[in-house]
């Protein structure tokens, strides 16, 4: 009887749980274990949507050395052109090694290049130097004010963990990032072509206005590998050793970023951390956050059942998703996700007949979609819950025609009363 008992008991709980609308909220996690990874931080987002895939302490301030640089080179492909002349500053000339000046021939100040090769030293040698000549270049003399365009470019993107001290990420305490803040970066900065022109280009060289010309060999050891189609990388005793890079596999583009890994001798523990993350997030499957046909809220709304005149009637419409609510799976997303119903016409005459107006807008930290959302109610039905009303209003014109027929009736013998009477005389 003890057993028999158990087993009903768990059968009505499992029916239950099959009707309760929690179920609305899918309990599947269709993507597969997280990788082990090295770096201390990590993170990687759709290129095309922003959505997170992978995070691992992702809003954690590292400090992003010469990552940096994406951000130099976002403002120079957006305020300068590949025909400026750069002249080779003072500041420049301090910066130390991997820099022209130090590796490769030494530099006077006024040397120039054109913008165009400025931008190979910067993002595909990783130029300290280069970094201090768009800085002076773009801030009139001052690299100071640059700094202070990234920082404002920060803002702009609303990075709400990063703030930079200087245009090449060499350590500073007051210059830093998180995983997130950096993808952003990345992003925006492949966005332009003359950036992604750069970063996908393994060899190329420049010419220095004294006559040098210095043959570079870009720094992603990836690059064209496993779909990786380009980055920057970036290493200081501090930050250890970190990679922001784009790939591409099938059409479809991520960004990925990882800080504070290690630098070994081969210096491929990063790049083995980027492709297990790209790895797992090429083929992550979104898990469903909501079911098409579940109720998620009931709304108050309003109508006149004589449509335009009369009292006003209050109803509750179920609201009922018409197509699945999806997203990546991740501690992040669960965190941050929000659903926001949008309902811009409360008339219920109206809803009956159009639902375009009821939305559900789910949202993530720098992605939102809006999903159609059917209001559960029919013209029948509003007629149907008045029908009280309108029998009460039918019985009182019918009363009102009754009593109109009397008074009439009763007008129509008085009249031919008072003739017959003149008739008589």
């Amino acid at each position: 009887m003890k057993r028999k008992g158990l087993i009903t008991s768990l059968l009505l709980a499992f029916s239950i749980s099959m009707f309760s609308p929690l179920t609305a909220k899918a309990a599947e996690n269709t993507t597969s274990k997280l990788p082990t990874i090295v770096g201390e931080s990590a993170i990687t987002i759709d290129y095309n949507t922003g959505e997170i895939i992978y995070y691992k302490n992702g809003d954690t301030k590292r400090y992003p050395a010469s990552t940096t640089k994406m951000m130099t080179a976002l403002l120079f492909s957006e305020k300068a052109k590949k025909s400026d002349e750069i002249p080779y500053n003072e500041d420049a000339k301090k910066q130390p090694e991997y820099s022209l000046n130090v590796n490769f021939k030494p530099m006077t100040v006024n040397d120039t290049m054109t913008a165009e090769d400025v931008m190979k030293a910067l993002l595909m040698y990783s130029a300290n130097d280069s970094a201090y000549m768009i800085a002076d270049f773009l801030g009139n003399g001052d690299y100071h004010k640059f700094v202070d365009m990234m920082n404002d470019k920060a803002k702009e993107l609303n990075l709400k963990n990063t703030h930079f001290a200087n245009p090449n990420g060499l350590h500073d305490p007051d210059h830093y990032t998180t995983a997130y803040d950096l993808s952003v970066i990345a992003r925006e900065a492949y966005k332009q072509p003359w950036v992604e022109e750069v970063m996908t280009t393994d060899k190329s060289s420049i010419k220095i206005s004294n006559s040098t010309v210095i043959n570079l060999e870009n720094r992603n050891k990836e690059l064209g590998k496993n779909g990786n189609v380009g980055g920057k990388t970036g290493y200081t005793s501090q930050s250890g050793r970190c990679l922001a890079t784009i790939y591409e596999r099938d059409g479809r583009k991520i960004v990925g970023v990882v800080l504070k890994s290690y630098y070994d001798a081969q210096d491929q523990t990063v790049f083995n951390d980027m492709n297990k993350i790209m790895d797992y997030s090429f083929a992550a499957k979104k898990s469903t956050l909501l079911k098409a046909g579940s109720e998620i809220k009931k709304v108050d709304v309003s109508y006149k059942p004589l449509k335009f005149f009369g009292p006003t009637k209050t109803i509750q419409v179920p609201l009922v998703l018409q197509e699945d609510v999806t997203y990546y799976d991740n501690e992040i997303n669960k965190k941050e996700v929000t659903e926001n119903v949008k309902l811009s016409n409360v008339d219920a005459w109206s809803l009956a007949k159009d639902n375009s107006s009821v939305k559900l807008t789910v949202a993530e930290r720098n992605f939102s979609k809006d999903y159609a959302v059917k209001a559960n109610i029919s013209t029948s039905e509003l007629v149907k819950s008045s029908l009280g009303l309108y029998f009460g209003i039918a019985a009182a014109v019918i009363i009102v025609l009754i009593l109109l027929g009397l008074v009439i009736s009763i007008v129509n013998r008085l009249k031919r009363k008072r003739r017959r009477n003149k008739n008589i005389f």
